[in-house]
């Protein structure tokens, strides 16, 4: 294959799709390709990708290197930060079978994406997320027999208004590495549109990125006064005699909550309520759980 053309470069997909023109390259710098971003990029008209990070990660089977290749856009992949950084908006390069040229001069290369190379790579991110929730469902019968007594009914789960059925379900905690954690999840909330549950500074690092936390649980010491008013559901989480401090601050604000009173912290009754109501999958930083 080769192509030259002038390139237009940005980070943010979205923006690089608004004033990309037909018959350019884009340029960008996107892990995991998502389907709008992609649909974007078919309906600019350009002629090829050159992503600087992995188009498909294996962390998830991500939809949107499929739709641009099923349109005849290739994809350079993982050419790498140095490379992106060297690429000026406006120039015209070359690209000859992954390898990139400018006036003759070769600048660096990176891995040829067409549909038939997409289909194995996506193939192989169903296989690999087969494992690791084989691995996930190993360690949680391990952690049942150890906590049956909470987990096979000894602790009454209220009932909740947000319907988890068959959804995925993502539960964001503000720890130290929350903005990356939160940035390499970025695709897959809009791709998958995942229930959105912020454990207590989690729903504000949820705002932080722009997105409505669906539901919030904790004890309410660290949320914002904002995140509590854009939630749609607020759990709080109450000792296990019933007692529930963080209540007072939710009905001062004129707010409704329901209450769990359970032992664990606030992410164990966050993963427990959407297990119970049946979610499809549960997704957070530090575990993935498919309900079967």
């Amino acid at each position: 294959m080769r192509v030259e053309a002038p390139i237009k470069v940005d980070r943010k997909t979205k923006k690089l799709a608004k004033r990309v023109e037909s018959g350019e390259i884009a340029v960008i710098n996107h892990i995991d390709i998502d389907e709008v971003a992609a649909n974007s990029l078919v309906e600019a008209k350009i002629k090829l990708v050159i992503n600087a990070a992995p188009s498909i990660s294996g962390r998830y089977p991500n939809k949107g290197p499929g739709i641009l290749t099923e349109n005849n856009i290739l994809i350079i992949d993982n050419v790498g930060e140095e490379l992106f950084e060297e690429l000026k908006e406006g120039e015209t390069i070359e690209v000859v079978d992954g390898k990139i040229y400018r006036k003759g001069k070769f600048l660096g290369a990176g891995e040829v994406l067409d549909k038939y190379e997409v289909s194995h790579q996506i193939k192989a991110a169903y296989e690999n997320l087969a494992v690791e929730l084989d691995r996930f469902i190993d360690n949680t019968i391990d952690y049942a027999k150890k906590e049956k007594g909470f987990i096979l009914g000894e602790v009454e789960i209220p009932k909740v208004k947000t319907n988890y059925a068959n959804k995925h379900v993502l539960i964001v905690v503000r720890g130290q590495d929350y903005k990356e954690d939160l940035s390499t999840m970025l695709s897959y909330i809009e791709e998958v549109k995942p229930v959105l549950v912020g454990v207590d500074g989690g729903a504000d690092a949820l705002i932080e990125f722009g997105y409505t936390p669906d539901v919030i649980v904790g004890d309410m010491d660290s949320v914002s006064d904002e995140a509590l008013k854009k939630a749609s559901e607020i759990v709080v989480h109450a000792y296990t005699d019933g007692r529930a401090p963080g209540l007072k601050r939710v009905e001062e604000l004129g707010l409704d909550a329901v209450v769990f009173p359970a032992p664990g912290t606030s992410e164990d009754i966050a993963m427990l309520i959407a297990y119970e109501y049946k979610a499809e999958l549960i997704v957070g930083s530090w575990y993935t759980f498919k309900y079967d």
